[in-house]
């Protein structure tokens, strides 16, 4: 198993997989925009639970991750800490090695964030025992277009993400 320690959410940090919205009135505002190539853009509210997902006794594991070709993802958390995982959408995942691609990050309460399409993901899922809410922006068909890679099957281990 990879252990990986999360880091803060920055612009910097982030700008692998997506990006973080600015403020209006920033002069950057409008240079990073949302694509949805089916022209299906949804807003709504999902839920991630800490039992979803195995826990070992420093973190959460990561044994799989998402990603959408079609559409970029907007998501931000509404009630407590949590915690995702990417790769940028480079990543193959054909070895152990590839697992070096992956980064965490802790989240919290209104931190925004956009993947960019085909980004890979893993949550975001709380720290504690009470679900996540999240205001999700993606696309209505992304069930459509859910690509999964089982880390221990394709790169031959799984990622321990410990804050």
């Amino acid at each position: 198993m990879v252990t990986l320690r999360t880091q803060p959410l920055t612009a910097v940090a982030w700008e692998p997989f997506g990006w973080l919205p600015v403020a209006d009135t920033d002069p950057s505002d409008g240079t990073n925009t949302l694509t949805f190539e089916w022209a299906d853009p949804h807003l709504n509210v999902i839920r991630h639970t800490y039992d979803e997902i195995e826990h070992t006794e420093l973190g959460a594991v990561c044994d799989r991750m998402f990603r959408h070709a079609t559409h970029t993802q907007a998501l931000m958390p509404l009630n407590c800490d949590a915690i995702v995982a990417v790769a940028p959408p480079t990543a193959e995942f054909g070895d152990a090695d590839d697992l070096q691609a992956i980064r965490a990050f802790l989240l919290h309460p209104q931190d925004v964030l956009v993947l960019h399409r085909g980004t890979w993901h893993w949550g975001p899922f709380p720290i504690a025992t009470d679900p996540v809410h999240l205001l999700n922006v993606q696309g209505l068909r992304y069930a459509e277009d859910n690509e999964c890679v089982v880390l221990a099957d394709a790169a031959g281990s799984v990622v321990e993400v410990v804050v």
